[in-house]
């Protein structure tokens, strides 16, 4: 492998810049962060264009095939083995500000015996904070890097699967909220609202996190090869996969929630409805004898009593007396 240039600026000098970025021309050298430790080197590119795609093209000897799945945006995730290197397509689950949901981000691996080339589409905190940290903790960085590439790598996606875990824990308390919400009055907008977003997160997270499994269980297969042969890290990779089916449980668990919040939802919706529809037929019953009493003695021909305004009030009272009688009646059936 050829020597490898130093990075020409650092992360939080790009995030300055961002202000100024769109006046600024075309940048003429590829934005490529590197760390060199024992026998080891750590290449972070993210989100590359064109020129990082040259420059990994110039520097490295990986299959065409593979650099343009750098540029390729829906990958889904793989393994390809090759006898030098292996290429490793994962996604992660990501928060979009722009959006205000949870979207998949792609992280693009190339490991070799003295290299580790991590390719994220979008910023990956937990890629992020490892790689700062070891370019600022020397005793950190010594301690991944003389364990070989493949405790690198572990470390890389061990960290992005336990990223999950606060993601899933908000989805949690977002789900004990909305059913804190489903029995408080006036907020049956914003319950519908709220479960609707909650279960798009859910779908969003599913889709990234179920097409995973074949592929962790092909790196358990292959990792030996990127491993000091001293070193005995079975129960690492494994303990990637238990974190993988840990979180594919909380996902259908959360499933099973948001369904059964949604039909509690709407039982309770429902139930409303009936109360409303229960209390409108019970006045239509009662105004009803009334409004006959009313029409009867309202008719343009001759009836008892007309003329007499005594008989006013004893039709007034006779309809008092039916009203409260219904009351009554509906109060002890219950239907009031």
């Amino acid at each position: 492998m050829r020597n490898l240039p130093k990075p020409r600026r650092r992360r939080s000098d790009r995030s300055r810049e961002l202000s100024t970025a769109l006046t600024e021309p075309k940048p003429t050298e590829p934005d490529v962060e590197i760390i060199d430790g024992p026998g080891l080197r750590w290449v972070n590119i993210e989100s590359p264009t064109p020129l990082e795609w040259s420059w990994l093209q110039e520097h490295f000897d990986f299959h065409a095939l593979d650099l343009e799945d750098v540029l390729s945006r829906n990958q889904r995730p793989k393994i390809d083995e090759y006898p030098d290197y292996l290429f490793i397509v994962l996604h992660f689950p990501v928060y979009d500000s722009e959006v205000g949901r949870l979207n998949g981000g792609e992280l693009d691996i190339f490991v070799g015996p003295d290299f580790v080339v991590t390719i994220p589409n979008k910023p990956l905190p937990p890629v992020e904070y490892l790689f700062e940290r070891c370019r600022q903790e020397e005793e950190l960085r010594d301690k991944l890097f003389n364990r070989g590439s493949g405790y690198l790598l572990y470390r890389i996606v061990d960290d992005s699967f336990d990223y999950c875990f606060p993601m899933l824990r908000k989805i949690g308390n977002k789900l004990d909220v909305i059913e804190d919400d489903i029995f408080v009055e006036g907020r049956s907008h914003e319950v519908v609202r709220d479960i609707s977003e909650v279960k798009q997160e859910i779908i969003n997270f599913r889709k990234v996190i179920r097409p995973q499994r074949p592929v962790l269980r092909d790196l358990e297969n292959v990792k030996q090869r990127f491993l000091a042969p001293e070193m005995d890290l079975e129960i690492y990779f494994d303990d990637i996969v238990d974190a993988h089916e840990r979180i594919w449980d909380m996902l259908e668990n959360y499933k099973e929630m948001v369904e059964a919040l949604e039909d509690t939802n709407e039982s309770v919706l429902n139930h409303r409805v009936n109360e409303i529809l229960r209390v409108l037929t019970s006045i239509s019953v009662i105004v009803l004898p009334l409004t006959l009493i009313a029409s009867i003695w309202g008719m343009n021909v001759g009836v008892p009593g007309e003329g007499d305004s005594g008989d006013f009030f004893v039709v007034i009272a006779l309809m008092v007396v039916i009203l409260i009688g219904m009351l009554t009646y509906f109060r002890k059936r219950d239907w009031l």
